[in-house]
């Protein structure tokens, strides 16, 4: 099937409203929407259960799970461990990420750091060639490029402390879905066709991901993966050591040391998901929970609202030149921060408190001219972090006992770094770029990376993946998330915008067109769907408006309001699902 035509299938698709369960269809047709009818778009409803995420199978997969009597957490590791076999463009095993936990029996959130680390034997140098250039395809395309993987520890350790149920049954979907097989979708085909050659590329993926006589799978024909159904089997009996250790952790070593690779024995065995301190904002009385380094996420969120909580921005209008106006120059603020103050806080010193102080946030907003962009230079003079990868994925789950979960991980390039394990099923991550390759010049994005980032052994890069909680009224409000690479945090912004200033219902406020900015390079990224007359306005004020023909990221959220749930997953990617019960 030509390119053009995959297309236009993929605009169709987008085209739709959110797909539902059956269930959730019914419940939709009897409850009224949230806010009005005026609204454009009207999320799913729900009242005991529901899991948003990016792909079908793996959503059903939570809602069973809740079903069975499971909690929120339950339903998240299972739905977790479904997508690394559903999904595999970014559901992982070898990844990592962030999972932010909202505890209602207790009124406590937990914060789980399962980003990947540097192997010990990385060094600060190791991706330049012998001119000090960086080798960008051993960057990102080599064994060198993994870092040591969080995403079964992370899970198994919200399992472990939080769940309820056991491996076996939380794994139990995963397992047969990888063994018995799953019909490949529109969506799977797509992926997989459209990254062919990187896959090709490796014996291994090319083995696991296509029929034998090379071609991809057809849309409705069964994909079985036998490898990953035993490495799933490998954790459901023996747990963290079932990948960390063993026969699954002796396989990941040795095609290390066949391809040059760093990751040892001694590296997958030490590593260790972290409980960290969520960052605690307030807007407008709304309180933000989101993450703490080493994401850069939820500081540079709550640094954004506070600057911009100083003005009447309902009064301006949603996505107006003014709106858009501000929004950009606090974005550049933060961005400015984001490279020169943050890091993994094991290995620096992260000024979280002065970040997100109230008053702080004055003393910015006082560069903001209202008139005028302020040129990027003029701002300060430091660094930003490289570019990162679209390709993450983000789910969101919250049970009748009012748990939550808001979880985001990643490989970091679509399918990682396309080389697969032999006989594990699971393909390797390229998360090591995400730190300075040449600390203080520009990279590949020409974009330029602080001393605070280097490469050091057992350090975590930082990310912008945000998973966000909004409590209104001490209760429950909002769980959100979106993939994006470092336009995550400006995403998550605008969706936390967007309900609380100009109170959209979730499925709105997720498809609205939005702006990005990060500071460097000096321009002001703009969706379609931002009016050419708010365009020529901005430009008309100095800024550099490119508008781009790529969607920014793909939000999933779930209100929580009169006692009913209301799912989205926005419509500028196919395949996102909301399940509910």
């Amino acid at each position: 099937m030509s390119a053009f035509r995959y297309l236009i299938r993929a605009l169709l698709v987008c085209s739709l409203l959110v797909p539902a369960s059956a269930t959730a269809r019914k419940a939709d047709a009897e409850l009224p929407p949230i806010i009005d009818y005026r609204e454009r778009f009207l999320p799913v409803v729900a009242r005991e259960g529901m899991v948003v995420a990016t792909e079908r199978l793996a959503a059903e997969v939570g809602k069973r799970i809740l079903q069975q009597g499971g909690n929120a957490v339950d339903a998240a590791v299972a739905t977790g461990f479904a997508l690394a076999v559903t999904y595999p463009r970014a559901g992982n095993l070898t990844g990592g990420g962030f999972m932010l936990i909202h505890l209602a029996a207790e009124n406590r959130q937990v914060f789980i750091d399962y980003r990947e680390t540097a192997p010990q034997a990385a060094t600060r140098d190791m991706f330049l060639d012998e001119n000090g250039e960086v080798d960008n395809k051993r960057a990102f395309s080599s064994h060198q490029s993994a870092g040591v993987p969080g995403t079964v520890a992370g899970l198994l350790h919200a399992l472990e402390e939080h769940g309820t149920m056991s491996r076996k049954e939380v794994l139990a979907p995963a397992i047969e879905l990888a063994e018995k097989g799953l019909t490949v979708s529109f969506s799977l085909n797509y992926e997989i066709t459209a990254r062919g050659q990187r896959l090709r590329g490796n014996p291994e993926a090319l083995r696991l991901f296509f029929r034998p006589d090379g071609k991809a799978y057809d849309i409705g024909e069964t994909w079985r993966q036998p490898d990953l159904a035993w490495t799933l089997r490998q954790i459901a009996e023996n747990g963290r050591d079932g990948f960390y250790k063993g026969e699954v952790a002796r396989r990941i070593a040795a095609e290390m040391e066949a391809g040059g690779g760093l990751i040892t024995l001694e590296d997958l065995a030490a590593y260790r998901a972290v409980e960290r301190t969520p960052i605690r904002g307030n807007f407008r009385g709304f309180e933000i929970l989101s993450s703490p380094p080493p994401s850069s996420g939820g500081i540079h969120i709550v640094q954004m609202l506070n600057i911009l909580s100083g003005y009447d921005l309902a009064g301006m209008g949603h996505n107006s030149a003014a709106y858009l106006h501000h929004l950009t120059e606090a974005m550049k603020l933060a961005y400015a921060d984001r490279s020169k103050y943050l890091g993994d806080t094991d290995f620096v010193d992260v000024p979280v408190a002065a970040l997100t102080d109230p008053a702080y946030a004055a003393r910015q907003r006082r560069l903001i001219d209202p008139d005028k962009a302020t040129p990027s230079v003029d701002i300060l003079p430091g660094r930003v972090l490289a570019a990162e990868s679209l390709d993450t994925t983000h789910y969101n789950v919250v049970d009748s006992r009012g748990n939550a979960v808001s979880n985001t991980y990643t490989l970091n390039a679509s399918f990682g770094s396309a080389i697969a394990v032999p006989g594990t099923g699971m393909l390797l991550n390229n998360e090591m770029p995400d730190f300075a390759l040449r600390p203080g010049h520009p990279n590949l994005f020409k974009l330029v990376q602080g001393e605070s980032h280097a490469i050091e052994g057992g350090k975590r890069p930082v990310s912008s993946m945000s998973p966000t909680l909004v409590f209104r009224d001490g209760k429950l409000w909002l769980v959100t998330g979106s993939p994006g690479g470092s336009k995550i945090i400006t995403i998550i912004l605008q969706v936390l915008l967007n309900t609380t200033e100009f109170n959209m219902n979730a499925a709105t406020a997720g498809i609205s067109p939005r702006i990005h900015h990060q500071w460097l390079p000096d321009q002001l990224q703009a969706e379609q769907g931002i009016s050419p007359d708010t365009v020529r306005l901005l430009r008309e004020m100095g800024h550099d408006v490119v508008q781009s023909n790529r969607t920014f990221g793909r939000t999933h959220s779930i209100m929580l309001q009169d006692g009913r749930l209301y799912g989205a997953t926005d419509t500028r990617r196919p395949e996102g699902w909301v399940a509910g019960y």
